[in-house]
């Protein structure tokens, strides 16, 4: 039991619904791991230990009995604390909504529970899931080193998973935050199309810009998350009804026959060394693997970076309007900027954003008639620290390097998978993205997991 927390969820599920291992046992010593290393990680918000080990129970009296629900049966996992339970507080993170219990589930836990995952509890995120942490909730640590960044907004998601803590967990994206935490920490994060999975029951930053999406320890795992928790839900009418794919079953085809994107000028030569070293190195590895590269043109996205500040600042703003500028004194100074900003924006600017984003969701979709995915750094820099991003508000071109290769993708909707690709000499992360088009996350599920049956930074650990 001392060395199950890095095994994969799929493993775990395996071993478990077998009858090798109980969900009980495998809970408890996950909630155990918790006591011993989260006082320092900070990546809970709330632990929910007595409905998490009455679920395991569940779990196993229904195994026992013949009724298996699926890969995820039994198998610990976590949400970012955006996602609502009724029987924990969600918090968005923030202080004001600090002891909120909401009236029902999300439908994503309403997903999660019908497949038999075990809920741990709910973890750690910026404020309202925009850039900073309220000053008065402690900042989750970066496994791999207390010093690093551990990319937003989905933090304690990004640093349970790595740290063992869970065996994957839920994030959300607007601008990048399952993508920073997933290349931080070393990760394999899925941001499905938009539409795919329903929004019905999470607390918005923007509403036309969030994501939901897993996070986990590899292509397999992301996917099998992926699976229980995408399609229509009718609570949500901007969830799409577009059919859900075996993901699983269709991820081992190989790539043999896919293109693959890349803007060199783009992707390899405004990012620093050991990045492109890394991402050289992953292209090398799919070819390899009998993938083709073509040579395409990436629409402007510093230009998207610069327009998405402030149409999420508008969509927060309006998410925001019953306590802001009402209550602005429970507050972050972050926050509070991006809906200054929201309040500023006229009716004739945001216009001419959304045209400009319609443009920008027409020129990305129009590069997949040539290609099956593109290849994306997941940041310019590798081994961010936290000293630097305090820069991040005010340094153009690490606010350039930072959200040009994922503001866009939330703008057009596209989905994407980041994995990690190599480690810095200081021993940091390094990851990348494979982008598709508009629910086709079976290709990029299918180019991850071709790439992780290859090399083996996705098994890769911090020692704790």
């Amino acid at each position: 039991m001392n060395n199950l927390h890095y095994k994969s969820l799929l493993e775990i599920g395996r071993l478990i619904q077998s009858g090798e291992m109980t969900s009980v046992a495998v809970t408890e010593a996950m909630l155990t791991r918790i006591d011993k290393l989260d006082s320092d990680l900070h990546s809970f918000f709330y632990v929910m230990r007595d409905s998490a080990l009455k679920q395991a129970a569940e779990a196993d009296q229904e195994i026992a009995a013949g009724k298996l629900r699926g890969p995820l049966h039994g198998v610990p996992i976590a949400l970012k604390d955006l996602i609502w339970t009724k029987d924990a507080p969600t918090s968005h993170g923030m202080i004001i909504h600090k002891d909120r219990y909401p009236d029902e589930d999300s439908t994503v836990v309403e997903r999660f529970r019908a497949a038999g995952a075990v809920i741990l509890g709910k973890l750690t995120q910026t404020e309202s899931a925009f850039a900073d942490h309220h000053p008065e909730i402690a900042r989750p640590n970066n496994p791999w080193g207390s010093a690093l960044w551990t990319g937003v907004s989905s933090s304690g998601s990004g640093v349970a998973t790595a740290a063992g803590l869970c065996f994957g967990s839920i994030g959300t994206d607007t601008g990048g935050s399952i993508r920073f935490p997933s290349n931080a920490n070393g990760l394999t994060g899925i941001k499905p199309t938009w539409g795919r999975v329903t929004r019905h029951g999470a607390c918005e930053l923007a509403a036309s810009l969030d994501h939901i999406g897993p996070m986990a320890r590899s292509a397999a795992d992301a996917a099998a998350m992926l699976q229980a928790i995408a399609g229509r839900d009718d609570k949500d009418p901007t969830s799409s009804s577009e059919p859900v794919p075996d993901y699983l079953a269709l991820m081992t085809r190989g790539i043999s026959k896919m293109r693959i994107g890349v803007d060199k000028s783009w992707a390899l030569e405004k990012v620093d060394a050991e990045t492109r070293a890394a991402l050289q190195s992953a292209l090398s590895t799919l070819t390899t693997l009998g993938a083709t590269l073509v040579d395409i043109t990436v629409p402007d996205t510093e230009k998207a970076a610069a327009e998405w500040s402030a149409l999420c600042a508008v969509e927060t703003a309006l998410a925001h309007e019953e306590t802001y500028p009402a209550q602005k004194d429970q507050y972050g100074p972050g926050l509070a900027g991006l809906l200054d900003l929201g309040h500023q924006v006229t009716a004739l600017e945001y216009q001419r954003l959304l045209l400009s984003r319609a443009a920008l969701k027409g020129d990305i979709a129009a590069l997949f008639s040539h290609v099956d995915l593109i290849l994306a750094p997941a940041t310019a820099y590798a081994g961010l620290t936290w000293d630097t991003m305090t820069r991040f508000g005010t340094d153009q071109a690490l606010f350039n390097g930072v959200l040009r290769y994922t503001s866009a993708f939330d703008a057009s909707g596209h989905p994407t998978i980041t994995l990690p690709c190599g480690m810095t000499a200081a021993g940091a992360p390094i990851g990348f993205q494979l982008v598709a088009a508009h629910f086709d996350e079976t290709a990029m599920i299918q180019g991850a997991w071709a790439y992780q049956q290859v090399t083996d930074w996705h098994k890769k650990h911090p020692a704790l």
